[in-house]
């Protein structure tokens, strides 16, 4: 009876170990091939590969060419550290409770918080997997993870600055060992680039969006979004370049995406299309060339995929799926705009194929309460041409101080999210927004959406600490001195 009772115990410490959803496997070789995520900030898909024609862009043309080219990919938030939090894990930002922008940091910008609420996840990251799998893994550039991390346990080397140093002096896979396949980010800066950008594209030569005015402020800022991107294609070739000197390319699948759309109004930190929708490239070995896929698929895929690519097995916590498996399927993916800054604010959009459904939470504050960017002059200008009522209906509607409590949108038709159907009579609309509504109210519940939640005094008095009196939003009168 001992005998049985041991082996029963055996038997099921096996099972547990083996369905351990943290326990690599099989372990690597160099059969295993690398993967590099080139990670770029602020920037939207205008480029040549992906029909845009004020540039051309023959660098990330190329890699769209060898691999698979994804025209609908969304990322789960509009702003850097939720997106970030969110594709290192595999999972929503909002079930983990990293949705608030800047949240569980204990330093900003060299400042100390006095109090802060940590964030600590209870599983692991996909650096941290694919080290435990035998991988070499680095990160060079930014973090800007919303929980508590030791960039020494997720990284075998990081180098802080952004951008590509030529995979040279411990930058990139420099120091990885002969033999060893690496897991790597290499972080671009992309939209925030113009410094660096050659102004080449000039604001007469660039398309206004119809929900921006005609105006020599939007037209600068578009033209100026272009020479980033063409500057971002010029360093994508020297990545490349950099991978068949040392003798990688062949071995390395390369995701090239954005962590969310540029610096406009209503597309970075807002999701709309232009501030989810970003450029998603696969390519390398495994990845079939020459494809473009128009399904769905979401920022958190790219963690089960990356992993699927180097036979490690998928842990169950994660949320996101295998992009290139045969079943691969979505019927919708769900993004997520909370505090950003020191704003604060609630969105949910639920995208299909076809619609966009759009909730929000807080119709008490208008699209352009206070914010970090409300003395740029794109803001001042909304502000002003609202007030003089100098602009069209389109235009103003960003700018009022009036926000629906949903909005619903036909993408085929209305690409630029223009023509709110939320009020509309026509029955198959309307039966498209309930089974919208259905789809959201299902996912808070199933994902356990911690936005419904208000932030603790804590968080709120680290983002006080952090910004001061521009963090005007009622919430903060609870834990001002």
């Amino acid at each position: 009876m001992k005998i049985i009772s041991l082996m029963l115990l055996y038997l099921s410490f096996s099972l547990a170990t083996g369905q351990n959803s943290h326990q690599p496997s099989p372990e690597v070789g160099p059969a295993q091939p690398n993967i590099l995520w080139i990670y770029v900030e602020d920037t939207n898909d205008w480029m040549s590969c992906y029909g845009d024609t004020v540039v051309e862009t023959p660098n990330i043309d190329q890699l769209a060419s060898n691999g698979i080219r994804f025209d609908r990919a969304y990322m789960t938030a509009g702003v850097c550290s939720p997106t970030r939090s969110a594709n290192i894990t595999g999972m929503y930002q909002t079930s983990i409770g990293a949705h608030e922008h800047y949240s569980s940091f204990s330093m900003w910008r060299g400042n100390k918080m006095e109090s802060w609420e940590p964030n600590h996840l209870g599983v692991k990251t996909v650096p941290e997997i694919f080290q435990a799998a035998g991988y070499y893994t680095f990160n060079d550039g930014k973090f800007h993870y919303n929980f508590v991390y030791d960039e020494d346990d997720l990284y075998d080397h990081v180098h802080p600055p952004m951008g590509f140093h030529g995979a040279k002096k411990g930058t990139a896979w420099s120091e990885c060992p002969e033999g060893q396949p690496f897991f790597g980010q290499i972080q671009l800066r992309g939209g925030k680039n113009l410094r660096n950008s050659p102004a080449i594209i000039k604001p007469e030569e660039v398309k206004v969006h119809p929900y921006y005015p005609d105006h020599q402020v939007f037209r600068q800022m578009i033209a100026d979004h272009y020479n980033t991107i063409l500057e971002l294609d010029r360093i994508t070739g020297e990545i490349v370049a950099a991978l068949k000197r040392d003798g990688h390319y062949e071995n390395t699948v390369i995701f090239f995406f954005s962590d969310h759309g540029c610096a406009l109004p209503r597309h970075k930190q807002f999701i709309y299309d232009e501030g989810i929708r970003v450029p998603f490239i696969a390519s390398g070995p495994g990845i079939e060339s020459g494809k473009v896929r128009g399904d769905l698929v979401s920022g958190i895929d790219l963690a089960p995929t990356s992993l699927a690519l180097a036979g490690i097995r998928t842990p169950d916590s994660m949320q996101g799926r295998n992009m290139l498996s045969a079943d691969y399927h979505r019927d919708y993916v769900v993004s997520a705009r909370d505090r950003c800054d020191f704003t604060i604010d609630r969105i949910r959009a639920v995208t299909t194929q076809r619609f966009k459904y759009m909730r929000n939470f807080m119709t008490d504050k208008p699209y352009l309460q206070p914010n970090y960017r409300s003395e740029s002059a794109a803001m001042k200008l909304l502000a002003r041409m609202h007030k003089e009522g100098a602009l069209n209906e389109v235009q103003d509607r960003f700018a009022s101080e009036v926000r629906p409590a949903e909005e619903f949108y036909d993408l085929v038709n209305d690409p630029h999210e223009t023509k709110n159907l939320i009020h509309s009579v026509d029955r198959n609309i309307a039966l498209e927004i309930a089974r919208h509504r259905d789809i959201l109210y299902r996912w808070i519940l199933e994902t356990d959406d911690k936005g419904r939640f208000p932030e603790s005094n804590n968080a709120l008095r680290a983002v006080v600490d952090r910004w001061g009196e521009k963090a005007v939003n009622r919430e903060y009168e609870r834990v001002r001195n």
